[in-house]
């Protein structure tokens, strides 16, 4: 049976980042976060009606909590969300719950209260403790409360959380990103999420283009902060995650793997599997105010085309450094391997991919020309 996940999407945020193209936006007034609730448990409730056939007998193995930034709602409000949810539909034993947060003073303080409340991951987006970057970056907490999470998260009783890092930074330097990445090893995440910077559309920075270091040193970068990671036990497995072992996401592993997942909340979305071999894709409407008003319509849902499964498979499952394995493809595409068996003969013979066994994986070269590799699955 396919994993099944949740997704809930907060879209606020106590300030709109320029670098951030995720469906955010600031928080000007008090949110009114009972309407929002009510809001995402009537859309859960749509898509187990929409889905209450395929979804006979499943359980819930993770949920997330992204944003925005989830953290600013209470942990009241989190606490009825969670348990209303399970009312719902069930959870399994071992599901994995993380929350989105900020290393600001006002979030780090709710911790334990979110522990109680049901959260058992957290992912705090620290992504520089240097005050320059932070400040470049449009981030409101400090360098010392990026420096507190980690501490405030073992103390609130989390055994498990991820922090976000990025490099690339404006006019940072490549000392510099190493002194980030070792100040975030000093906390001893379980989990590092530790990314470039990239210029996205219809961002502040996008228009308003920051200095950045050269691909050069973006590359020794990259080079010097796996090179650490992988000397600290932290190991790579997918493009930009790294864990402790057994610490893995299982929620975006599930995403990578092709698995199934339900999405709630403004601008959120979701992908279901029905056993006959159709995959059906739906969003929600983005804006907030409008996701709260409308909900007699919350979004759209299409069909993914049968020719279509394979390139989606592949765009996922060929971020993780240990590939997948054929059986996989064949469970979650609902097709032969033998309907990508010309192009991927094409890339075993170029070393973009390698074959041991039943495992596919993308060497180096590969994971390097992965955009380009994936054109000729379309």
């Amino acid at each position: 049976m396919i994993p099944l996940s949740l997704y809930i999407h907060i879209p606020w945020c106590e300030k709109k980042c320029p670098y951030c193209d995720f469906n955010s936006h600031q928080a000007k007034d008090d949110i009114d976060e009972p309407a929002y609730i009510n809001a995402l448990l009537s859309d859960l409730n749509k898509d187990l009606e929409h889905y209450r056939k395929v979804l006979d007998g499943r359980t819930i193995t993770s949920i997330f909590i992204g944003g925005g930034t989830p953290s600013l709602f209470s942990s009241t409000s989190i606490a009825q969300l969670l348990e209303s949810i399970e009312q719902q539909i069930s959870f399994s034993n071992d599901i994995e719950i993380t929350l989105e947060a900020n290393p600001s003073s006002s979030e780090i303080n709710k911790f334990t209260a979110f522990r109680a409340a049901g959260i058992n991951r957290l992912s705090i987006g620290v992504q520089s403790f240097n005050p320059t970057h932070l400040q470049s970056l449009g981030r409101v907490h400090s360098s010392q409360e990026a420096l507190s999470a980690g501490q405030a998260a073992r103390a609130a009783g989390f055994d498990n959380f991820n922090l976000d890092l990025m490099f690339g930074l404006p006019k940072q330097s490549l000392q510099q990103s190493l002194e980030d990445l070792e100040q975030a090893l000093a906390l001893k995440p379980t989990h590092l999420s530790c990314y470039q910077l990239t210029i996205e559309p219809n961002t502040l920075f996008h228009s308003q283009p920051p200095v950045t270091p050269s691909n050069e040193t973006l590359w020794a970068m990259q080079n010097v902060l796996q090179e650490k990671l992988q000397d600290k036990q932290y190991h790579q497995y997918e493009v930009s995650a790294y864990s402790q072992i057994n610490r893995r996401c299982q929620h975006n592993l599930n995403y990578w793997q092709f698995g199934d997942y339900l999405g709630i909340g403004a601008g959120a979305h979701g992908k279901i599997s029905s056993a006959n071999g159709q995959v059906e894709r739906s969003w929600k409407i983005k804006h907030p105010a409008s996701y709260i008003e409308k909900q007699d319509k919350l979004g759209e849902r299409n069909l993914v085309a049968p020719s279509q499964l394979p390139f989606e498979f592949l765009l996922n499952a060929l971020r993780l450094t240990n590939g997948f394995d054929l059986s996989l493809f064949e469970k979650r595409t609902f097709q032969s391997i033998d309907c990508i068996n010309e192009p991927l003969q094409k890339h075993l013979n170029l070393g973009l991919l390698e074959r041991k066994n039943d495992l596919i994986t993308p060497t180096d070269r590969g994971k390097q020309m992965l955009d380009s590799l994936l054109q000729d699955y379309l």
